[in-house]
């Protein structure tokens, strides 16, 4: 039997992967799957950059507001779950799954990669690393296990300190393994250049500014979510909320905010450098080679 043919769409942050996973759905009669940790949870919109139903123009999505961020954590083991679930349904009904997202360890999961890290949870360890600022942890990674720092999302604490709590027991953390995958995946990175990308960064950022980032995320308080649920939300939820408690300027907050996603965006293509299985396409996409590319592995047979 054969497997399910999947497309993936990578690239950093600001890079067009959504305006690429929508063109290719139209195209090959296709449904955008969000493989992006935060996208999951309702309310969490201009700060994630979610698409809109206007954006989505009549293609469905799935694994978008699925969860109360006041409530709910959603694991990558909750992403395996839902995402087989829905490339299963779409390719039971003739269409093609298209994942699109900027958590790539979430894609890596439902491809069959594993982390061999057999540890138990270290209860009292978790409770001192709590204590500690993401940016110390990070430090603290990069310090213990240079190798693992280079591929980990340094603004997601959760995977910090497990990292951390691996290293304490074996001394580093093992390299991942490789399962046989349950789909024929293809997977589509968008290359682009570094100056082009910290300018869309910051104009992203403006933009979202002024189409009320700062309001949602007052908003979301308000509804009972945290300021410390908030900061780990990410950057944006983080900066902004700094903001709205008096520790920082508007001006500071942007400038902060724009310095800290340049990071992570390079952090992300340091993490895509490493899977060579990406077939890469340079920025701006021609889109007319993105479909006769997707149209070729449609057409192959594994």
């Amino acid at each position: 039997m054969s497997k399910p043919k999947v497309i993936a769409i990578v690239g950093p942050t600001a890079s067009g992967k959504t305006a690429l996973s929508i063109t290719l759905a139209q195209k090959f009669n296709g449904e955008v799957i969000s493989a992006d940790s935060r996208q999951v949870y309702r309310g969490l919109d201009l700060g994630t950059g979610k698409v809109t139903t206007e954006e989505m123009a009549d293609v469905p999505h799935h694994l978008l507001d699925i969860v109360d961020p006041k409530t709910d954590t959603y694991t990558g083991a909750d992403f395996v779950r839902d995402a087989s679930t829905a490339v299963a349904d779409i390719s039971s009904r003739g269409h093609l799954p298209i994942i699109a997202g900027g958590t790539f360890f979430y894609l890596d999961l439902l491809r069959g990669l594993r982390s061999s890290a057999p540890v138990p949870p270290n209860e009292t360890l978790r409770a001192e690393l709590e204590q500690k600022s993401t940016e110390e942890l990070s430090a603290e990674l990069t310090r213990l296990d240079p190798r693992r720092a280079s591929t980990i999302d340094h603004a997601n604490r959760r995977r910090l300190i497990r990292a951390l709590e691996v290293i304490n027991t074996l001394g580093h953390v093992p390299e991942t393994t490789v399962a046989d995958s349950p789909y024929d995946m293809f997977i589509l990175g968008i290359d682009v250049p570094v100056d082009t990308l910290n300018e869309r960064i910051y104009k992203r950022i403006i933009d979202r500014i002024e189409q009320g980032m700062i309001e949602e995320t007052n908003t979301l308080h308000e509804s009972g979510v945290s300021w410390e649920r908030m900061a780990s939300f990410g950057l944006e939820y983080r900066s902004i909320g700094s903001y709205l408690q008096g520790h920082l300027t508007k001006d500071a907050m942007i400038e902060e905010l724009a310095a800290k996603t340049r990071q992570f965006a390079k952090r992300q293509r340091l993490w895509l450098k490493h899977d060579k299985s990406i077939i890469w396409l340079p920025f701006p996409v021609d889109t007319d080679k993105a479909v006769a590319t997707v149209q070729t592995f449609l057409h192959s047979q594994h």
